[in-house]
């Protein structure tokens, strides 16, 4: 969806929000914490492509970020998508849990 008018931080808000909020618990986690992390340093670019991504099926999300399935073009092609896979491996061994709204 096109949103060409969005205020910057209308659409900081609105994708902290799609993220947390889209139907499948597994996605939601991995995307809430990710965007939790990585929001504060996102040019407006990468927002675009975060927002991109976000309309895209929730397993397939998923899948791609956890490796289960390999990414096509467009998805790896997004400057945010190796942030975004790195994040899901959890190098650290943190435990995750759903941001405070």
């Amino acid at each position: 969806v096109s949103r060409p008018n969005e205020p910057l931080e209308q659409k900081r808000s609105r994708l902290v929000w799609q993220s947390r909020k889209r139907g499948i618990l597994e996605t939601d986690l991995l995307l809430s914490t990710y965007i939790q992390q990585a929001l504060p340093t996102m040019e407006d670019a990468q927002l675009q492509e975060y927002d991109s991504l976000l309309d895209e099926n929730d397993w397939d999300i998923y899948y791609w970020c956890t490796g289960a399935k390999e990414a096509p073009e467009r998805i790896k092609d997004m400057s945010i998508f190796d942030g975004l896979v790195e994040h899901c491996k959890n190098k650290r061994k943190l435990v995750l849990r759903m941001p405070n709204v």
